[in-house]
């Protein structure tokens, strides 16, 4: 079958199924199997499939059908211009949680220590180390193959002030301390609706949800990193798009000062900071 009307029964295919991208997840799928960029498909869209890619791309076609992120289909992700590997033992990074790299950015004062918490593919802390690189980080996680990936991933980048371990939020940090500490831990409350639709289904659920309110570990990260930060040190958390006064609440009830929030791209307060400063 030639490659255009390939494309263009699949995405198909994938609008019926429901997909609001359908065009774009069946071009990057193809993308994909044939190891080329979205602009050759337009290019030469009259040469026929090889069967075995077809066979291929009709596996990975019915895999999106059935909901599966195309992030994991393709074992890859975009975040802050950086590819990165991804995995089902990790969260999706997604453009939003750019704005938390954005804060720690403008909280990164000359040299000095970030830690990067709960850190899936080492989005976060990637980001912040290829363009910081005077700065030492450290990215943990309670999922060992998930740390691992993150440091698979700052190799493959050539990325060398970045570091990753397992732990299970600060297990394996004793007396440690950081001028910079920063999360996007979970923050869904667990009987919301939107576990159950989209690419969250197919996400790890322990990196999602967090207790009745969403809060759970929020408040303990609030908590616990008074004891791992240097002095006047930053914490800075991403959070859901509701939670905003809730967290500056909690940060203000535990003695943090110049707590501030800030939007995401959709214009929805989403990433909070304070200072510790005792």
């Amino acid at each position: 079958m030639r490659l255009d009307a390939l494309l263009r029964d699949a995405a198909g295919r994938l609008a019926q199924a429901g997909s609001p991208t359908a065009r774009l997840d069946a071009e990057v799928l193809l993308c994909h199997v044939l190891g080329v960029e979205r602009t050759w498909l337009y290019t030469w869209g009259d040469r026929i499939a090889a069967a075995s890619d077809q066979a291929r791309y009709e596996a990975l076609i019915a895999a999106r059908a059935e909901g599966r992120p195309v992030a994991y289909l393709v074992e890859a992700r975009e975040f802050w211009g950086l590819s990165l590997a991804t995995s089902p033992h990790t969260l999706i990074p997604r453009p939003d949680t750019e704005t938390l790299v954005e804060v720690a950015l403008s909280l990164a004062a000359g040299r000095g220590r970030l830690l990067d918490l709960g850190t899936g593919t080492g989005a976060i802390a990637l980001a912040f180390a290829s363009e910081r690189g005077d700065w030492s980080v450290l990215g943990v996680d309670r999922v060992p193959e998930a740390a691992a990936l993150a440091a698979e991933n700052a190799k493959r980048l050539g990325i060398s002030n970045a570091r990753f371990l397992a732990s299970d939020w600060f297990s394996a940090l004793a007396g440690e301390r950081f001028d910079l500490i920063v999360a996007n831990p979970p923050y869904i409350a667990a009987d919301d609706p939107h576990l159950l639709q989209g690419d969250v289904r197919f996400e790890p659920r322990s990196a999602l949800v967090a207790g009745a309110d969403g809060l759970d570990d929020l408040r303990y990260l609030v908590d616990a990193s008074r004891g791992y930060l240097a002095g006047r040190g930053w914490l800075a958390v991403e959070h859901g798009h509701d939670q905003a006064a809730a967290v500056r609440a909690l940060f203000q009830a535990a003695g943090y000062e110049e707590i501030a929030s800030r939007c995401d791209l959709g214009g929805l307060e989403r990433v909070t900071w304070a200072r510790w400063s005792e």
